[in-house]
């Protein structure tokens, strides 16, 4: 009798067992069909929802004119490693896109004046993300100028007045270095690099190593993905929808149009200078941001050209 009642025991543990696997099994397979039906499907049955993919890198990849060496596997990889990085960091690349229909129109006249390649402008946007920023070091505005290098290149630099600000005078000082760089090196690639490195710090790298080509340098971290990402985001943006990125006209950023005051005297208080043309402190500095205070000494009589917006672009409370 115990025997039997062992046995009914495990028949029946079996059989419960065997139930909830089933169950398990059947829910499994439930669920897994509203999954697939519910991603997005064109007419052929192929998904179309949201994926992560690798990259198809664009075999004619250069810089101003300069191809990338694309034989070696080492400089594949971090060519992949910064596309990956700025196509899949999407809220970043779009605020670039849209930075740059403001900007780029400012800055790519400039660029073509002084005979530097249009690449450059990218050059740029990965410095600053166009933006008036200022690195631990001191670099300062969109093109990230040292204050020695400025007032090298002749930029008003102190409290008052900080010329690395103004977007069309930091360009002209980019670009007179650029060139002077290029003169040195004999290369774009390696005048970009510099840039970020200092002529002085791409020469002894070139010496220690007894190379002469960036692509065969081993340089820091920053310095050794800095072209590689200016190749990245000049790739990007130029072919937005290639990498999935969907923008509108009305989507993107736009410049005021702006007229020029010139001043020769100083100026007590920017807030009553700024209600003189119907707008108010803040418009004037985001538009003048190489006005440091809210004054303008000018002891020496020297001539400003102050930017206005025109009227009716912002709204000021009375």
């Amino acid at each position: 009798m115990k025997v039997i009642k062992n046995i009914l025991m495990i028949l029946g543990v079996f059989f419960v067992g065997s139930t909830l696997i089933f169950a398990v099994q059947n829910q499994y397979k439930e669920t897994a069909m509203l999954v697939e039906e519910s991603q997005p499907k064109t007419n052929d049955g192929e998904e179309t929802g949201y994926r992560i993919t690798a990259i198809e890198i664009p075999d004619d990849l250069n810089f101003s004119g300069e191809p990338v060496p694309f034989d070696d596997p080492e400089i594949m990889e971090r060519v992949d490693r910064e596309f990956l990085v700025n196509t899949y960091w999407q809220s970043n690349a779009l605020l670039l896109m849209k930075r740059a229909n403001k900007f780029f129109p400012i800055i790519e006249p400039i660029l073509a004046k002084n005979g530097i390649p249009d690449d450059f402008k990218y050059l740029a946007l990965a410095e600053s993300g166009l933006q008036n920023v200022v690195s631990p070091a001191g670099a300062t505005g969109f093109w990230q100028i040292m204050s020695a290098t400025g007032k090298e290149y002749g930029l008003e630099i102190n409290s008052n007045v900080d010329e690395r600000y103004h977007i069309e005078k930091s360009t002209e000082v980019a670009c007179r270095y650029l060139k002077k760089s290029k003169e040195k090196f004999g290369s774009w690639t390696l005048a970009a690099a510099a840039y970020n490195a200092g002529a002085g710090g791409i020469q002894k790298y070139m010496g220690i190593q007894k190379a002469d080509g960036y692509y065969d340098l081993l340089l820091g971290e920053e310095t050794g993905r800095y072209v590689f990402r200016i190749l990245a985001i000049k790739e990007i943006l130029s072919n937005p929808e290639k990498y999935g990125f969907h923008l509108e006209k009305e989507d993107m950023y736009t410049a005021v149009p702006t007229f020029n005051v010139e001043i020769t005297e100083p100026v007590s208080n920017f807030a009553d200078f700024a209600k003189q043309y119907e707008i108010n402190y803040k418009i004037l500095k985001r538009h003048n941001p190489w006005l440091r205070e809210a004054h303008l000494n000018n002891s020496s009589k020297k001539k400003y050209t102050i930017e206005i917006p025109n009227k009716g672009y912002y709204k000021i409370s009375k």
